[in-house]
């Protein structure tokens, strides 16, 4: 292992937390640009909540709503118009991975007299990785995507139907204030989704890292178990603060950087189905319960000895269970039972998606992330018409 590791994002992780939102706000700034999404946060309460502790502590806001799902660079360029405009010097995101990978990208763009969709990586490196933002307080109020505390986003251009990421040390935010009360609301399908997504950030780095990793295995292993035996409990009563709570935490974890560390892994499972909610606008997590298994029986065909690992270790699949690959098939059918068990889709027809289009998903897919062979990169790197292999054992 060779590796580097840093996040300076401070994180307070407590039921209750939120009522700290202007404690933590007012060491960062005065006038805040406060970033929300569908309209949830209101609905609940939280967003009351969180304007009576800005207004107790003195910082003045301009809400930006209405950050979409899969959210959108015209989302990115409007609120950072509105920060400028305003003349504010923090940006708090609450709401789910949507609202908080759209906070990030408005809080540099404020400094970027360019188009925003400049900073974002589509198939080669971005013409401008941004260097500063303004101070970013996330608050999230669904356990999902991690991006509370590191430094990536992901964003779709509608225009252009892709979806793709950008990452940069300034994107750190300074504050993740994470308050599983926050969470308590959250439907049950949103809930079996989160689940999904947080399980996806482990197994792309388990499965796509470098070899002689135990230390991380084991770290890998333990999210995901834990994601396995508190997740089911989350969906099926949401008023359950503990397993909220557990689960939030493992979402954080999943990719603070901790499991990943040394790890070097690609994101294969999540550059297709970038693809997949560009086109169609599904939920990220829905289409990675879709893609990961069927991603996993294409990849358990050349390393079979690390999938029947996975399903020793995580779903109790005993060494005596055949050979490895029998091994390997077993665990990967589990983990889509559990998957389905949660109320997530595991077919692609489950999101309304048919085959007439694969050919043009898996170039999609290349068009964003591809090495220099032109294939996808993961373990195994992935050509053209085996992105379609996988998409169609999804069918």
């Amino acid at each position: 292992m060779k590796f580097e590791f840093y996040n300076p994002t401070r994180l307070i992780f407590a039921a209750g937390a939120l009522a700290r939102l202007g404690e933590v706000t007012r060491e960062q700034g005065k006038r805040a640009l406060l970033v929300t999404g569908g309209g949830s946060v209101k609905k609940n309460g939280v967003f009351d909540r969180a304007v009576a502790s800005l207004n107790a502590a003195g910082i003045s806001f301009v809400e930006c709503a209405g950050v979409e799902p899969n959210p959108r660079i015209t989302s990115v360029v409007r609120g950072a118009e509105r920060a400028r405009a305003e003349g504010c010097d923090v940006v708090i995101a609450l709401g789910g991975g949507s609202t908080m990978d759209a906070a990030k990208v408005m809080a540099a763009a404020v400094f970027y007299d360019g188009d925003p969709w400049d900073m974002i990586y589509h198939g080669q490196p971005a013409p401008h990785v941004p260097v500063r933002s303004l101070p970013i307080i996330t608050v999230p109020t669904l356990a999902a995507t991690g991006s509370e505390m590191n430094d990536g986003a992901v964003i779709t251009n509608a225009k252009t139907i892709v979806k793709s990421f950008v990452s940069a040390e300034c994107l750190y935010p300074r504050v993740a204030l994470v308050d599983p009360e926050l969470t308590l609301s959250v439907p049950k399908q949103q809930t079996a989704f989160g689940v999904c997504d947080l399980i996806t950030h482990v197994t792309e780095g388990y499965f796509n890292g470098v070899d002689g990793t135990p230390l991380q295995d084991r770290f890998a292993e333990g999210t995901v178990i834990t994601a396995m035996e508190w997740g089911p409990r989350a969906v099926a009563n949401g008023a359950d603060l503990e397993a909220r709570a557990q689960v939030q935490w493992a979402s954080v974890v999943a990719l603070n950087g901790w499991v990943q560390v040394g790890v070097n892994a690609a994101f294969p499972v999540h550059m297709i189905e970038h693809v997949l909610s560009a086109h169609h606008d599904v939920a990220h997590g829905a289409g990675l319960a879709v893609v990961n298994p069927a991603w996993m029986r294409f990849a358990a065909r050349d390393r079979p000895a690390r999938f029947a690992q996975f399903a020793e270790r995580i779903w109790g699949v005993p060494a005596t269970f055949g050979n490895e690959a029998a091994r390997a098939r077993e665990g990967i059918d589990r983990f889509e039972s559990f998957l389905r068990g949660l109320g997530c889709p595991t077919r692609l027809a489950e999101l309304g998606i048919g085959e007439s289009q694969l050919q043009r998903y898996a170039e999609d897919a290349l068009h964003v992330a591809h090495d220099r062979q032109g294939r996808l990169p993961g373990r195994p790197s992935l050509s053209k018409d085996e992105i379609v292999e996988v998409l169609r054992a999804a069918l």
